[in-house]
């Protein structure tokens, strides 16, 4: 891209490890990073301290925090008083929070075309993950299709790309792909029930993936316990 404007890219940024490697992928690729996080009122604010901490440290232009209040219609143990279960289960867990992921891609699409960007870019993963209908490729086509509708550049424009770079990557590899790139994992949070200092619960389905991530893919885990 040398000797080019590089393109501007909305990269949606949750604070933990999928969203740190799919900016770092995005700057490889010779973006320029605007760092998107919904604050959409999840237990803990710590993932969105992480979510800024990481967005700097990989070198986004800028990071921008948008609220919505997702706690007002619950539904989920991460927006309601229910308990984060420590066992997997059968069928779509009770941590999915109903239409997060669209919210927050229609949010990036809205800065996208504000920002006069083509690209909006993802961490969602449809192999290692907790069984979310939103993280799935099904999910992301339809979303690209309604963008490309839905929006004065997808229909005067350019049009709309959704990117999913982790979409077929297992945890292990989305831990070799950040660990190449030199994404500081020490920095992000997964833990859907982390403390005040960020430090992980080791128990919950995110906990669990993330460290069996790291152990699969041979590498140290730097996830802070409390």
């Amino acid at each position: 891209m040398s000797g080019s404007t590089p393109r501007k890219a909305v990269v949606l940024v949750s604070g933990g490890m999928d969203s740190a490697v799919t900016i770092a992928i995005a700057r490889e690729q010779g973006y320029q990073v605007y760092a998107l996080s919904v604050a959409y009122g999840q237990r803990h604010s710590s993932e969105l301290e992480a979510a800024e901490r990481v967005a700097h440290m990989l070198g986004a232009v800028r990071h921008k925090t948008v609220h919505v209040d997702l706690r007002s219609i619950g539904g989920s143990a991460l927006t309601a008083d229910i308990d984060v279960p420590e066992q997997g289960g059968e069928g779509i867990p009770i941590t999915y929070v109903p239409a997060r992921n669209t919210i927050m891609l229609s949010i990036a699409l809205g800065w996208a075309e504000v920002l006069g960007s083509t690209d909006i870019w993802c961490g969602v993963n449809a192999v290692d993950y907790s069984g979310y209908p939103d993280c799935r490729p099904a999910f992301i086509e339809a979303f690209e299709t309604l963008a490309n509708v839905a929006t004065k550049a997808g229909v005067e424009g350019a049009g709309i790309r959704i990117h999913a770079p982790l979409m077929a990557m297992s945890k292990a590899d989305i831990a070799r792909e950040g660990h190449r790139l030199g994404v500081d994992f020490a920095a992000t949070v997964s833990c859907y029930q982390a403390d005040a200092e960020g430090r992980a619960c080791g128990h919950c389905d995110a906990c669990r993936l993330r460290e069996q991530g790291f152990r699969q893919a041979g590498l140290p885990d730097p996830t802070r316990y409390a």
